[in-house]
């Protein structure tokens, strides 16, 4: 398992009955996850005067009930910062387990000492992998198709003192941007992606994952440059192991590239009971 556990400004406090009770920055959350099967007693007393709870509903979804929460803070990870704000779904602007790719990201770019190295973040969110691979050095290209995302991922940017960096921002849908990209003969050096479990087109094309992700990576295969130095691979859909993670990888990229495969469940420390929570996974190809 990948674990984060070198942030100093977030922290899983404590987790029982379907819930997690967080630090982020001076405030604390309560949260749902469907990992938390568990009913140990709650003894932080933050479960009792949190800043916010998200309430999820037997109906599916759910709802915020403040108490004392900033409609927008920001949270800093080593050199890169985070605005944050409670919307939909209970997230907040950055999922903390990627961390530990944020580091590898960083860590490749960096050791592979490459002039003009291309990198594309694909469904990138609010940037945090984008912010990474721009820090240390890398030529980033972000897409994600919601504008509202890119406008905050920008915001980070800026956030972290990385608005002069070369980051092309695109507004697009992943799929149709990859083919685009192979009809102009545009290569990359790096690929990342996040793709979501199910989704919407801009058109109300259907994305399935368990359908479209194979397709995708092959479409991906076709704008890697003929040296490329990494693919990362993320999911949180349920069901989708490492060991698929692994697989994927291994029927794609390998057979052409060689290198090395590795994937593994990523981790959060928690941080009164002594036990890792799991958060999805990851696959990583490297050369």
């Amino acid at each position: 398992m990948w674990i984060s556990n070198h942030w100093k400004e977030f922290k899983i406090l404590e987790c029982s009955s379907g819930e997690k009770l967080e630090q982020w920055g001076k405030y604390t959350l309560i949260r749902p996850d469907p990992q938390v099967i568990w009913q140990s007693t709650k003894t932080h007393p933050a479960w009792k005067k949190c800043h916010a709870h998200y309430h999820r509903s037997s109906q599916g979804g759910g709802n915020w009930e403040f108490f004392d929460l900033p409609s927008q803070w920001n949270i800093s990870y080593q050199n890169l910062s985070f605005h944050l704000k409670p919307f939909q779904f209970k997230h907040t602007g950055i999922f903390p387990e990627q961390a530990s790719n944020w580091d590898w990201i960083s860590q490749k770019i960096q050791q592979a000492k490459r002039n003009d190295l291309q990198v594309l973040n694909l469904f990138a969110y609010t940037g945090g992998a984008t912010l990474a691979a721009a820090a240390a050095g890398a030529k980033v290209t972000h897409v994600d198709a919601s504008k509202g995302m890119v406008g905050w991922a920008k915001e980070n940017a800026h956030l972290s003192h990385l608005e002069d960096r070369p980051i092309r921002w695109i507004v697009d849908d992943c799929i149709k941007f990859i083919e685009r990209e192979f009809r102009r003969n545009k290569h990359y050096d790096a690929i990342i992606m996040d793709p979501p479990s199910y989704g919407r087109g801009p058109n109300k094309e259907i994305w399935k994952i368990e359908d479209h992700l194979y397709p995708l990576l092959q479409s991906c295969m076709k704008i890697l440059s003929a040296k490329p130095l990494f693919f990362l691979l993320n999911t949180y859909t349920t069901g989708l192991a490492p060991g698929v993670l692994s697989n994927l990888l291994g029927l794609t990229l390998y057979p052409k590239y060689k290198g090395k495969i590795q994937a593994e469940e990523l981790g959060l420390p928690v941080d009164t009971q002594n036990i890792i929570l799991p958060c999805g996974a990851s696959g990583r190809w490297e050369n």
